[in-house]
């Protein structure tokens, strides 16, 4: 199969993956037809990519870190808990959330369990979801990036089980923050702007003193605004004052709100993300950190579309672990842009004169 820009879809096309609403639950499965109404919905729903059925690469198999049951019941528990918050205004006063630590230990025990069977896999979350209310995917996407750079760090179970409850839970204080402001599609006021910025601190509250919440979780909410120079927010800490783990989530939250469409922006691709981190290494994120995450996520998806350096169009079939930036491209067109009658692979991390100039997107 093939990841192909919405853009690029045509009428008669098949899905090659199934496509999930904002719950979790199956919009579109495998095999469906697309029609032109279907992509001009899927569009609006802020799918900007989708798999399609092609007979050049239809042994390419896109792998699955995550199972679609333990992902649709992760995205319910966490629309559910959200959205008791976002009616429940906080107060100080007392516990308000008793069963919040238990219902999340349940989701991320799950989640750990299985990311733990693919410690070596470069993270590629190839899952495609409608884009109704992001802050749910957004959250549960932080998580499982989390984890793996959890488990890659050698973290023990309740090392493993804080930090991901910190991602899980780290825009926890955006429940509080007007939906008017979060999903506002135009350019934020300076005040919109302050009250966004005030999710750090109210999750950090919300959090402190729930049961079964570790207090370094509620510190990883606090904190995942903070950058390594003093310029982040709520406190302006810097370097070490920073806990590992909150440096961790920074990177992350990040990376995954760049590749996430947002309905002020498109999504970006990997490889757009990484490059953007990249500028901030050393100064915004920890250098060291941002080289674990990016030896652990595939910059260049399985099924995306790429010209190489010399000419040729091909398809993303697959990763190499030890070289993620180096992946094996299957050639479908030559270097004039002619259609191949016989098609061949070619390895990056082998070839080492030919690299990737161009990744297909909707605007090529």
């Amino acid at each position: 199969m093939r990841l192909l820009p919405i853009q690029f879809c045509q009428p008669g096309m098949k899905l090659g993956k199934k496509i999930y609403n904002e719950e979790g639950l199956v919009l579109l499965s495998e095999h469906a037809e697309l029609t032109q109404s279907i992509i001009l919905r899927l569009d609006q729903l802020g799918l900007k990519y989708v798999y399609i059925e092609d007979s050049r690469t239809d042994d390419v198999l896109i792998p699955e870190l995550i199972t679609e049951k333990t992902q649709r019941e992760s995205i319910q528990e966490i629309r559910t808990n959200f959205r008791v918050l976002m009616d429940k205004p906080f107060t100080e006063k007392q516990s308000a959330y008793p069963s919040l630590g238990k219902n999340f230990r349940k989701v991320i025990t799950n989640l750990i369990d299985e990311l733990s069977g693919h410690e070596d896999a470069m993270i590629m979350l190839s899952d495609l979801h409608t884009t109704d209310f992001y802050l749910y995917r957004h959250s549960l996407n932080v998580c499982i990036y989390t984890v793996m750079m959890g488990l890659s760090k050698g973290y023990n179970a309740e090392e493993l089980m804080t930090i991901s409850l910190g991602a899980l839970l780290h825009d926890i204080g955006k429940t509080q923050v007007p939906l008017e402001i979060l999903q506002k599609p135009g350019q934020l006021t300076d005040e919109e702007f302050s009250k966004i910025k005030m999710h750090s601190e109210l999750g950090y509250k919300m959090l402190k003193d729930e049961p079964n919440i570790p207090l370094l979780a509620a510190h990883c909410a606090f904190q995942h605004h903070e950058r390594v120079d003093g310029t982040g927010y709520p406190r302006g800490i810097k370097g070490s004052e920073i806990h590992e783990y909150s440096r961790i989530i920074g990177i992350v939250d990040s990376y995954d709100a760049m590749t996430s469409h947002r309905v002020y922006r498109p999504a970006l691709m990997p490889h757009q993300a990484l490059e953007i981190l990249y500028t901030g290494s050393g100064t915004l994120y920890e250098q060291g950190l941002l080289e674990l995450f990016r030896d652990r996520i595939a910059i260049y998806p399985i099924g995306i579309t790429v010209k190489l350096n010399t000419g040729e169009i091909g398809v993303v079939v697959d990763l190499n672990a030890m070289a993620p930036q180096r992946p094996i491209i299957r050639v479908l067109y030559g270097p004039d842009g002619e259609e191949l009658k016989s098609i061949y692979e070619i390895d990056l991390s082998v070839r080492l004169n030919v690299i990737i100039v161009a990744v297909l997107t909707g605007g090529s």
